[in-house]
């Protein structure tokens, strides 16, 4: 083979001294010359396999070489281990005032507002922006002494080499969160994995309690001042009462004015209990949408009523007119009921509020707790060293191709000139 290039050789040189000669026979003839380009050399595959036979020694020496390297890289890694964790996150269930307001026969309660829709694509992305909060972080840089594991002197730093060393899954797939460590102590690895799920349970169940102390003590605000109204007008109608003496009212009249008043009390409490979901909810909770609606139908009812406005007497008297003290009396006895219905309403959801306080955080289940690996996880000194010695054959054929492609640029006679003009306008450099 070896024999056979170079004849190849020696017939490519003998061609261009022939087209030199006649080029060279023209000028002296004094006819113009005809300069044409010289056809390029077609590259067969049997000449890229004499080349890499030719230079195989100087392949495999760089291969070798790379591979040698490679394991001493790999050796010199520091050994990491992964342990992970994965959780169930919360379910979104009702409360349990959502079943107590039902069995109360009552309006729809805000108590399940912390399972209602908060527009996620995946419920579990709000999970686990929880895990990644700094609350939690600063947490695990405390109980494991981590500023001072990392060497480092400021939290932020710390808490940007925890991200690093933490992964955290969504589980989009099988709606599992799971939480990788990977640390250079296998036991470590897997303390710190529990010690995140243990954090997240403290951060849940914290912000559980919260939430529902925030509508107790809002509705216990409503509640306080719905009870001061409600003494206020039952003394106005016992003033009244007394100053007009007692007034006996037909059935028909007194029905009016408990249905009446009764009507504007759920008005009242329906957008005290809006108030409060507004607080917690955005605009397309369902619960929020539905009381929304409900209260749109209140108000429709107590517009066919008459019972709209504050001033509602004119529904309450009786055809065939009534005295003015009656009429003072009815009013008195209308508010007294309207303030009734809104303390009664009220204090049921205040109850509700209470049993969802008293109610421990959403429970965090653990499908499989973090055991301490038995297998290194990196580094990966198989693939480090494959991946050298395929890179390394790849770096010595491209060597041998540059250097066969040098040599026959230098025994080239037409290209020797570009390659001294090369030299020469190289070597001002070099001064």
């Amino acid at each position: 083979m070896l024999t056979a290039f170079c004849c190849c050789e020696n017939i490519m040189s003998v061609n261009q001294s022939e087209e030199s000669v006649k080029v060279f026979s023209d000028a002296e003839s004094g006819t113009a010359p005809v300069f044409t380009e010289p056809a390029e050399d077609e590259i067969s595959l049997l000449d890229i396999l004499i080349v890499i036979v030719q230079y195989r020694r100087l392949i495999l020496k760089i291969a070798a070489s790379t591979v040698v390297v490679a394991v001493i890289v790999s050796l010199l890694l520091p050994i990491r281990y992964t342990a992970t964790t994965s959780i169930l996150p919360p379910q979104q269930t009702s409360s349990a005032g959502s079943a107590l307001m039902a069995q109360l026969g009552s309006l729809s309660s805000v108590a399940s507002l912390a399972g209602g829709g908060l527009g996620l694509k995946n419920p579990n992305d709000l999970q686990v922006a929880m895990l990644r909060s700094r609350t939690v972080e600063d947490a695990m840089l405390d109980r494991f002494h981590l500023v001072e594991l990392f060497d480092v002197k400021q939290r932020s730093d710390a808490r940007t080499k925890l991200e690093k060393v933490v992964d955290i899954d969504n589980g989009a797939k099988d709606g599992l969160i799971r939480i990788s460590v990977t640390d250079r102590n296998p036991q470590r690895a897997a303390e710190m994995a529990n010690g995140y799920v243990e954090e997240f349970k403290r951060l849940s169940a914290n912000l559980a309690v919260t939430e529902a102390s925030q509508r107790r003590l809002f509705f216990e605000q409503q509640l306080v001042q719905a009870k001061d109204n409600l003494a206020k007008a039952e003394e106005d109608l016992k003033k009244t009462g007394q100053k007009t003496g007692l007034i006996q009212l037909d059935s028909q009249t007194r029905a009016t004015i408990e249905l009446v008043a009764e009507l504007r009390g759920e008005i009242a409490a329906k957008e005290v209990q809006i108030n409060a979901m507004r607080s917690f909810a955005t605009g397309e909770n369902p619960e929020l949408q539905m009381a929304e609606q409900q209260l749109a139908g209140l108000r429709s009812q107590a517009e066919k009523m008459g019972a709209a406005s504050e001033d509602a007497s004119n529904a309450l008297i009786p055809k065939g007119g009534m005295q003015e003290a009656g009429v003072e009396y009815i009013r008195k006895l209308r508010d007294v009921k309207y303030f009734e219905t809104i303390f009664d309403l009220l204090a049921r959801q205040y109850e509700i509020a209470k049993v969802d306080e008293a109610r421990q955080g959403a429970t965090v289940q653990v499908v499989d707790r973090a055991i301490v690996p038995d297998r290194r996880s990196s580094p990966k000194r198989t693939l480090i060293v494959l991946g050298a010695a395929v890179l390394g054959l790849f770096f010595g054929v491209v060597w041998a191709f540059s250097r066969e492609g040098l040599t026959r640029l230098s025994k080239n006679p037409a290209e020797q000139h570009r390659l001294e003009l090369l030299k020469t306008s190289i070597s001002p450099v070099k001064k």
